[in-house]
């Protein structure tokens, strides 16, 4: 089984790069993804900036360089990063602190996981994430700067990040923060931010999958019983209203793309790192390892292949679409890229689909090691 799904991540990743992996502008040394395929002029061009698509890029490969160290896959990652740094005009910030707070968790595994640091890279992205936080606003952390809007998708990542960037008890209030604040009564599920001090009401997928990730970091690195309660509350949330069939739910194209494959990294996480061994943890842990490989055996039995590799649908329930040139391509508005015509088109959808191929490989492999 940790075989079919090596295949089937390296299958996955083959098509990213394939389709998708281009220099920045000619440059030597450089690389980023275009953002859709089949591409226009402007994709090509990196005419449009894709700050947090291109972080979740490499997050994906850092989770293949642990799935098969390669020499040749480390310097794609160092051409990776190269490619962000100078296509976001020699800087490692920008306006949106849910953007950084990606590129931050890519940068800090490249490091730790892949032996590519930045240090000066995560110290600074750290500081924003530090200085933005404003509890008598109301706060969290704000989604961009100059903005009122707290929300999940900007404190659970930039948590995550500080948590493993020892800022331990910054990393706890922000986990206080989201719990105390955006958790749903009737659902236990996370509802995405809160602006004027009115609740956002919707739920997204990817917002359970950050605070998931940051509950299970707390409960890792410190010795306090509520964080591993709030993973087990929020895992069956999940399993009972954003999984019909077992399958997590998509999001279509565009940002949307990215949800479902963040939900099941983490998810992943849960059932590597969650420690203990009640009840609670158990069937925690057993519940998050299937709603992954169902999702993913769903996925891939949906997929298309073009030329030997797979194409994977915006819903992991239906079947893929093939794209084609022309039609209307994804369109940045009001700080979001809404999907293309054909949301398969989008990187950030293929990019989910590699995302959860690798997600259950890192299952099948702890599988493998805990019958050893």
């Amino acid at each position: 089984m940790d075989q079919l799904w090596a295949n089937r991540a390296a299958s996955a990743e083959a098509a990213i790069a394939a389709r998708h992996y281009r220099k920045l502008w000619r440059l030597p040394g450089t690389q980023l993804g275009v953002c859709a395929w089949p591409p226009t002029k402007r994709d090509l061009a990196f005419g449009s900036w894709n700050y947090w698509w291109q972080a979740h890029l490499l997050d994906c490969l850092v989770d293949a360089q642990l799935r098969d160290p390669q020499p040749e896959r480390k310097a794609t990652i160092e051409h990776q990063i190269r490619g962000h740094h100078w296509r976001n005009t020699l800087r490692w910030t920008n306006d949106y602190y849910d953007d950084m707070a990606w590129l931050a968790l890519a940068l800090e595994r490249a490091g730790r996981l892949a032996g590519v640091e930045h240090p000066k890279a995560l110290d600074t992205l750290a500081q924003q994430f530090l200085n933005a936080w404003v509890p008598e606003d109301g706060g969290g952390i704000p989604w961009r700067k100059q903005d009122q809007f707290f929300n999940a998708p900007a404190n659970g990542p930039a948590g995550i990040f500080l948590a493993r960037h020892d800022r331990l008890r910054r990393a706890q209030q922000m986990a206080d923060w989201i719990d105390g604040t955006l958790i749903d009564p009737e659902t236990g599920l996370v509802f995405d931010g809160i602006k004027g001090g009115s609740l956002v009401r919707a739920q997204y997928t990817y917002c359970q999958g950050v605070v998931l990730g940051l509950e299970v970091e707390l409960a890792a690195r410190t010795q306090d019983d509520r964080h591993a309660a709030r993973v087990h509350r929020l895992v069956k949330a999940v399993h009972d209203h954003m999984a019909p069939g077992g399958v997590i739910a998509g999001a279509g194209g565009g940002d949307g793309g990215l949800f479902a494959g963040i939900l099941a990294r983490y998810l992943a996480l849960v059932a590597t790192t969650l420690l203990g061994s009640t009840p609670d943890d158990v069937e925690t842990r057993a519940t998050a390892r299937t709603l992954v490989l169902t999702s993913a055996e769903s996925a891939w039995d949906d997929r298309q292949t073009v030329d030997g590799l797979p194409l994977f649908a915006a819903f992991w329930d239906r079947a893929a679409e093939i794209p084609r040139a022309g039609g209307q391509d994804a369109q940045f508005v009001e700080g979001a890229v809404n999907a293309s015509e054909t949301p398969e088109r989008d990187l950030s959808v293929q990019l989910s689909g590699w995302m959860l191929m690798e997600a259950a490989h890192t299952l099948a492999e702890s599988e493998g090691e805990d019958a050893q």
